[in-house]
């Protein structure tokens, strides 16, 4: 559904009025707008929309941007020097021009990191801004301060920032994950066991439960993914769980953000085309459905966009700025999403992992009724006194013995999907080592091309240089020609010249009559 026709009847005095669930609108906003962008950094504070950086015609902004939603104005904020640490360059602007960053609420901070920008450092910056003096500074962190890098995503858990990804000035692609606790401005290196996502930018994370970190799509160089990843941030350790629901193109660029247990998704695109779908993923049961759709070419289907959520009367929204999709766009959209059901939720951890719960759950189990057993045995040992005991304890025995048959099964139910899980493991190792001879025979294939290519090249090269000498003889030949074709005039102009004057005949035959 496109949004043209339904901002007109907006009422810019009580919009929020004129809202229909799952249906993005662009609000009538009052005065004048800042300027276009994409890859900037957004957050809502208290009914304000703050938008800082981003990039427009190759130039990174270093603006800072409000929207109040009550008034729907925009205004900017001038930022002041923190001057214990401020450096005087000779710059006026106090935060750098900066783009493809993050953005978090700390307290009364707002804490940017990352991303593109002139302020010379191999290393992450984090740079803050306070929303009571609107002093800008950096934060001095210490640790293992990770490689500067841009197109990574940050998340917030708790007093930790956990960063994934992102893509270096050297333009490597990095898969890596970096802590930064808030509490000791420490960084720190998470090392996390089996397989992480393929090194990338530009993709969206988020967090379920304060336990799961899930990474859904982005970019290499030359690859768009459609892929979700979760790390489990307490076991450390990745997984790429089945997903069900509608089928989800590949794209980058995009925005996300969690309301309750849903994971919206708005914009990105694959270079060739925006997507203009806003996904939802109900991250308990792990389920795609498409919210809504705008038209190709809206504003909503661009590259490098944001998504916040902002609550206004007692309701949440979702609200979209900026982005780029052949024109920079610094449009206002808002939509509030339709509850949804988060019922039935799926148990979200490892299959390793619910193994080892159902087995514990068992053992736990086994352990009570062999207890019980030992007390109904000793209670019959006392004599027939303790005998009225034993109706009640055979009663709960039963429902224990029952309870045990119950988890037994669940127990089984839980090896039989390992094992099914093996054989996926297992068929999966088979086709990986298929593929790897067909690699194999392909890269022999490339090498043996490679050479009869540089053969013909050798060949290409004495065939160009025999066409040159070709062209020398031409060359010679038609100059030849030339003086051969002066010299047959020049003969031919004397032999003329002879016959009219009578030639050597007529001197002798003259000659003869004279004497």
């Amino acid at each position: 559904m496109g949004i043209e026709g339904i901002v007109k009847d907006v009422d810019t005095s009580n919009w929020q009025t004129d809202l229909a669930y799952d249906q993005w609108i662009a609000l009538p906003v009052s005065g004048p707008r800042p300027p276009a962008r994409y890859k900037h950094a957004a957050v809502v504070v208290d009914e304000k929309l703050y938008i800082i950086g981003g990039s427009r015609n190759g130039r990174n902004l270093s603006d800072v941007q409000v929207f109040d939603f009550r008034n729907l104005l925009w205004s900017n904020i001038k930022l002041k020097p923190n001057l214990d640490k401020f450096e005087d360059s000779g710059l006026q602007e106090v935060l750098p021009g900066i783009s493809a960053h993050n953005m978090v609420r700390w307290g009364n901070k707002l804490l940017l990191l990352g991303g593109n920008s002139k302020k010379s450092s191999d290393r992450i910056i984090v740079w803050f801004i306070d929303l009571e003096t609107h002093v800008c500074g950096i934060i001095e962190a210490s640790g293992n301060v990770p490689v500067a890098r841009g197109g990574q995503s940050t998340t917030l858990v708790g007093s930790r920032l956990i960063m994934f990804g992102g893509e270096d000035r050297s333009r490597r692609l990095l898969n890596d994950v970096n802590v930064f606790d808030l509490e000791t401005m420490t960084w720190d290196v998470m090392e996390a066991t089996q397989t992480p996502p393929a090194p990338r930018f530009d993709h969206t994370a988020a967090v379920h439960a304060e336990r799961y970190l899930l990474i859904f799509g982005g970019c290499s160089h030359a690859t768009f993914f459609n892929d979700l990843h979760v790390l489990d941030l307490q076991a450390r350790e990745w997984s790429q769980p089945q997903i069900q629901g509608d089928l989800v193109a590949p794209r980058a660029g995009h925005a996300g953000i969690t309301i309750d247990e849903n994971w919206y998704m708005v914009g990105g695109g694959d270079n060739k085309n925006g997507c203009p779908e806003t996904l939802v993923l109900n991250m308990s049961k792990l389920v795609w459905s498409v919210s809504t759709s705008v038209k190709q070419r809206d504003a909503l289907a661009s590259e490098g966009l944001s998504v916040c959520s902002v609550t206004i009367d007692g309701k949440k929204h979702l609200v979209a700025f900026g982005g780029y999709n052949g024109k920079y766009s610094n449009e206002v959209f808002v939509m509030m999403p339709k509850p949804r059901d988060s019922s039935q939720r799926k148990i979200f951890q490892s299959p390793a992992a619910a193994a080892a719960a159902a087995s514990v759950t068992a053992a736990y189990a086994l352990s009570k009724i062999e207890n019980l057993d030992f007390k109904t045995a000793e209670l019959n040992s006392k004599g027939p006194e303790s005998h009225h005991y034993e109706q009640d304890f055979t009663v709960e025995i039963e429902a224990l013995t029952e309870e045990k048959s119950v988890l037994e099964l669940s127990l089984a139910e839980v090896r039989t999907g390992n094992s099914r899980i093996g054989q996926n493991i297992e068929e999966v190792n088979n086709t990986h080592a298929e593929l790897s001879k067909e690699l194999l025979s392909v890269q022999g294939q490339l090498v043996a091309e490679r050479s009869r290519c540089f053969k013909l090249e050798a060949q290409i090269s004495e065939l160009q240089k025999k066409l040159e000498s070709v062209q020398s003889i031409e060359d010679e030949v038609q100059a030849l020609r030339g003086q051969k074709s002066a010299f047959e005039r020049d003969e031919l102009a004397s032999s003329v010249q002879v016959q009219g004057s009578g030639g050597v005949w007529r001197w002798i035959a003259g000659g003869g009559g004279d004497s």
